[in-house]
């Protein structure tokens, strides 16, 4: 018997709606760390159907770092201006511009990333390989390897993020978009440093 109590208990700790909290407990027999793990599944896979739909409503957030010589500034969006006034989506513009200010990103995804820049890594790993003597079977395998470890500092949503290295920001984004069921995407940034060019 799947109880009121434990329907809010599941609720509280994960956002979700009472009918799917309802539902992941009927399917896990009342146990409710099971029950998290199918609604975090079932909020991933419905964000990434969300991520077509268009964003027009948002935020600019900023943060500045104590001493002011550093500072980020973000657009944010999401598809309604409800979901932007809420404390979750607040909390995660604030969270991406204090992401920006630390580890100081290029871009927002690979997709924004100029294929010149591409070329000229991917030019860069190999000719490092070539130096090296690795054999030709391997250096393409090496070199796409090297690219996405760049990608992975060079574009915010493939960057670890700073609060918990296990997950990306791309996975602290689709936690928001599993939450408030809109699609969220970063419009813009960017990152201030006294005495940078």
């Amino acid at each position: 018997m799947i109880t009121a109590d434990l329907v809010k208990k599941l609720r509280d700790r994960t956002s979700a709606g009472m009918i799917d909290c309802k539902k992941a407990l009927e399917e896990t027999n009342g146990d409710i760390e099971k029950a998290i793990e199918i609604l975090r599944k079932r909020g991933v896979a419905s964000a990434e159907q969300k991520s077509g739909r268009a964003t027009n409503q948002g935020i600019i957030e900023t943060y500045i770092h104590s001493g002011s010589r550093l500072g980020a500034m973000i657009e944010i969006n999401c598809e309604t201006d409800f979901v932007a006034k809420t404390d979750d989506f607040k909390h995660l513009a604030k969270e991406l511009a204090i992401q920006i200010a630390a580890m100081n990103p290029k871009t927002i995804s690979r997709e924004t990333v100029p294929q010149s820049i591409i070329d000229k890594e991917l030019e860069i790993y190999r000719e490092q390989m070539k130096n090296e003597g690795k054999p030709d079977g391997v250096i393409e395998k090496i070199a796409i390897g090297k690219l996405d470890k760049f990608f992975q500092e060079y574009c915010l949503v493939d960057q670890a993020y700073v609060r918990d290295e296990k997950k990306n920001v791309k996975d602290v984004i689709t936690e928001i978009i599993a939450k408030t069921g809109e699609n969220i995407s970063v419009k813009r940034f960017v990152r201030f440093q006294i005495g940078e060019e």
